[in-house]
């Protein structure tokens, strides 16, 4: 154990306080032992990686908290192509194994330098890798579900080592497995990278995967599916990232968050339909194809055969907050917690805001959009000894 902190000094909000103890190991066959001494002494536990998804109460954690700190990048293969096939067939393949206290952006910057393509888009993101997985993190047409292979991860349920494959995950929009009840520490995980090196020779320069995202084609003024230089597409997210407030930055108030606080909320498509026309939506599946259904296969009475599923729609949280009446900058009258002056899914920490005054403004935009649109915001970060 060593000397408990608050949390505030850890986590990117700036706000808690101490837990009753803290442990920080830097190795992997340390966070393992000394997490089972953990688990075998204390029921209340806290796993913490950067701090940047995390909103701790002002009275702070009632037990220990698991500091994870572990750093390390191995290259555990790498499959190469030929120059020759490297304009038209598709790249190499490097597979990485990396600790989970490596912060993630390090990560990202160490990929696009070596010229492996995957995670570029995802620049920026503050936060460790062994919580990349939780939630699934993703930005600008890209998720780590895309590039994430596998975890190897201490269960809480049987105090051993596992490796969960992809499949095992249930990875899904800012969500998975471990977000949704499945308890232990990420020790590592592994990823699947594109080996642009082969490439790079031919043409001069490593590209990154084709865009698939709208805002970042156009800061780039490219089109959607085009490929653009890796370092490009790296220093157009950070400048992206950075214009929302959602690049760490010790002099600008505005970045001390959780980064967004609240989810792009998906609805079915019938629902989507009542919101403003001009209200932001994006299909999670293509239209369905027109089909041609015999008469003597439906009575008039009951549903189609063979009818497709609800289509379900993702739609704009930041819209549906602006539009609800709640301004960039706005905060309550006399806290010191506000909306990001620079992008409404950020609440932000001015200076000295109580986590009670973060709760009280999330509890306010949560009622403006059911009030005015009827939609249930819910909250991105890890809440704890909060409740909205």
């Amino acid at each position: 154990m060593i000397e408990p902190v608050a949390l505030s000094t850890l986590t990117t909000f700036q706000i808690g306080g101490p837990p009753v103890a803290r442990v920080a190991p830097v190795t992997e066959h340390d966070l393992i032992n000394e997490t089972l001494v953990v688990w075998g002494m204390a029921e209340n536990w806290l796993l913490l990686g950067g701090g940047s998804n995390t909103v701790v109460a002002d009275d702070g954690f009632d037990g220990i908290v698991i500091h994870v700190v572990t750093r390390g990048i191995e290259v555990l293969r790498s499959e190469t192509t030929s120059e020759a096939d490297a304009v038209t067939g598709p790249t190499g393949g490097v597979r990485l194994r990396v600790q989970a206290g490596e912060p993630w952006d390090d990560l990202v910057a160490y990929s696009v330098d070596r010229g492996w393509s995957g995670i570029e888009a995802l620049s920026g993101i503050p936060g460790s890798c062994g919580a990349a997985p939780v939630q699934n993190i993703g930005a600008y047409g890209q998720e780590l579900a895309d590039s994430l292979v596998a975890i190897d991860f201490l269960s809480y349920e049987t105090g051993e080592v596992e490796r969960l494959e992809h499949a095992d995950l249930g990875l899904g929009y800012r969500t998975s497995a471990l977000k949704q009840g499945l308890r232990g520490v990420v020790l590592a995980i592994e990823l699947k990278l594109h080996d642009t090196a082969a490439e790079a020779s031919v043409l001069g320069s490593a590209l990154g995967q084709p865009l698939k995202y709208a805002q970042l084609a156009g800061a780039l003024g490219v089109q959607l599916g085009d490929r653009v230089p890796l370092q490009i597409v790296r220093a157009t997210v950070l400048g992206l990232r950075a214009d929302k407030g959602m690049v760490l930055d010790p002099s600008d108030p505005d970045t001390f968050s959780a980064g967004s606080f609240f989810t792009n909320p998906i609805v079915t498509e019938a629902f989507a339909r009542s919101l403003p026309a001009d209200a932001p939506r994006w299909p999670l599946a293509a239209e369905p194809a027109d089909r041609v259904i015999p008469l003597e296969e439906y009575t008039g009475v009951g549903p189609v055969p063979g009818e497709e599923p609800v289509r379900m729609v993702k739609l704009s949280a930041a819209w549906l907050i602006e539009h609800a009446g709640v301004s960039r900058g706005f905060r309550l009258p006399g806290s010191r917690a506000a909306v990001s002056s620079k992008h409404t899914l950020a609440l932000t920490n001015t200076g000295g805001a109580t986590a009670e005054e973060v709760a009280e403004l999330a509890r306010y935009v949560l009622g403006r959009v059911q009030a005015e649109f009827g939609v249930n915001l819910q909250p991105e970060p890890v809440l704890v000894g909060l409740t909205l």
